[in-house]
């Protein structure tokens, strides 16, 4: 089959480090092709010269047999190359319809009609999101649904997906894999860069796999399995150490660190009572909406519980009441956010400056003079400890890939030195090798007697890490079990009924 698209020994490179090397690539009119690779494989650079983000270093493009250069993203648009990000590019001062035509725009519009014409639009892709809401009122999911949209709307010939399940819900999933197939239909090229290998399995006619900055293997979806796609990814196979912790015995309980009691705050969480133990890991599970994040933000001072009737938080047997984290952190509480391109870290800022401001948000001496040697040390000392990868600790943070933006963020979060640490989503858009690093570390933190809450909607990441499972259902913790007593159907039992 003719292809649409090829990358021709195709090479990028950011300060004398390349990011691709010498990669070959081909992308068939009408197929989902998936690409797979560990955090800092190179996935998402490769996608981005695609696109026209970036210009190769070296080598070439070819696209309906011609050699073609994209010198932005709207060149590439005009050629029929459309990205959705993994951060979302919306203007959040804009409503979502205004969004799906921009850049595509009548000379004279009318708000409404442009409205109903959204609305329609939407509602053909399954996504039922109002079209007159403001984009900076969205979720994560459904500003993706937006991003989506605009994509199909310019009738793209290839369209690059980037993460595109990571912040979606099950339903929402149904729909995008309904809507990738109606686009294969109509002979639109797909690429679909994804950590859930199962989805790749499941959607894509081919796959590549790439690793250190390399292609290692192309090859038709029905030859590959999950432990080959591993191997090719790590160099190694994971099948021993990945989610392989369900029914291990649990590390016994140290001193109470947490005592909640009917904690409320609106309709939001209810009346819910739990504790948490030092020297283990407490698992947090429950479905969209139950509460899980709500409840761990109130106990870190993210977010405030009802001023009256908002129950008692007991923080090492003295009650407490955080309205902001500052004082929480200065007791030993802190929260790593599950979304932390937003909430994570300062992006354009180094390594170094964001550790460094993890270590003032404890509240130390404030007049303590910093030298910029000082914190490159302290944040190459954790750069090592938790195996980020990077040029060096003067590097941004928008230039590390996903898995090592979340190393940043645990760094700046564990050099405050905490008691009790709440890991929302620890995992979310991380590859196989990392989530085992992660893993590991977690367990590292509990064996050396920190209390440690980790909220997941993953329940084979729940079994593997837990020694006590806390079931979250509509605001409330409904049901606690021991790891040796948990089991997934018991567990999704609890959640929904």
């Amino acid at each position: 089959m003719n292809s649409l698209v090829q990358l021709r020994g195709v090479s990028k490179d950011f300060r004398g480090v390349l990011a691709i090397s010498d990669v070959n690539l081909d992308v068939r009119p009408g197929e989902i092709h998936a690409i797979l690779g560990e955090n800092g494989a190179g996935k998402s650079t490769l996608m981005k010269v695609l696109a026209g983000v970036y210009q190769p270093s070296s080598g070439e493009m070819v696209l309906d047999g011609k050699p073609t250069v994209f010198n932005s993203p709207s060149d590439a648009l005009a050629h029929g190359v459309a990205m959705v990000f993994q951060e979302t590019n919306l203007v959040p001062s804009m409503s979502v319809a205004q969004n799906i035509y921009l850049g595509d725009e009548k000379l004279f519009n009318r708000l409404r009609g442009l409205n109903i014409q959204a609305q329609r639009y939407l509602l053909s892709l399954n996504f039922y999101v109002d079209p007159t809401s403001q984009v900076s009122t969205l979720g994560a999911g459904k500003k993706q649904m937006v991003e989506i949209a605009r994509a199909v709307h310019h009738h793209a010939r290839l369209i690059i997906f980037d993460e595109p399940t990571a912040t979606l819900t099950p339903e929402e999933k149904f729909h995008f894999f309904n809507l990738a197939r109606r686009l294969k239909e109509q002979g639109i090229a797909i690429i679909f860069i994804s950590h859930a290998l199962e989805e790749a399995l499941y959607l894509s006619d081919r796959i590549t796999v790439m690793r250190d900055a390399k292609v290692v293997v192309t090859d038709d979806t029905r030859n590959f399995d999950r432990d080959r796609i591993v191997q090719a990814m790590v160099g190694r196979s994971l099948s021993g150490e990945l989610y392989a912790g369900d029914k291990r015995k649990a590390r016994p309980m140290g001193k109470k660190i947490l005592s909640v009691e009917n904690l409320s705050m609106g309709n939001t969480v209810r009346n819910t009572s739990f504790s948490v133990f030092a020297g283990q890991v407490t698992g947090m599970f429950g479905l969209v909406g139950a509460g899980r994040t709500e409840t761990m933000k109130i106990v870190a001072g993210v977010l405030k519980r009802d001023y009256f009737h908002g129950g008692t938080v007991r923080f090492e047997d003295r009650p407490v009441r955080y309205r902001t984290p500052r004082p929480a952190v200065r007791d030993g509480i802190v929260y790593v956010t599950e979304d932390r391109k937003i909430e994570g870290f300062f992006e354009t800022m180094t390594i170094a400056s964001n550790v460094q401001l993890g270590a003032l948000a404890t509240g130390a001496n404030p007049l303590t003079v910093v030298t910029p040697r000082n914190a490159r040390e302290l944040a190459t000392a954790w750069t090592k400890r938790l195996g980020v990868k990077a040029i060096d600790a003067d590097a941004r943070v928008i230039e590390l890939s996903g898995g090592n933006q979340q190393k940043v963020v645990l760094s700046k979060a564990l050099i405050q030195k905490p008691k009790l640490v709440v890991l929302d989503e620890p995992t979310r858009g991380v590859d196989v090798g990392t989530i085992v690093e992660i893993h590991n570390f977690i367990n590292e933190l509990a064996d050396s007697g920190m209390a440690v809450v980790v909220i997941s909607s993953y329940l084979p990441e729940i079994l593997a890490l837990s020694d006590r499972i806390l079931v979250a259902r509509q605001g409330r913790v409904v049901e606690e079990m021991d790891i040796a007593e948990a089991t997934e159907s018991r567990i999704m039992y609890a959640a929904v009924h």
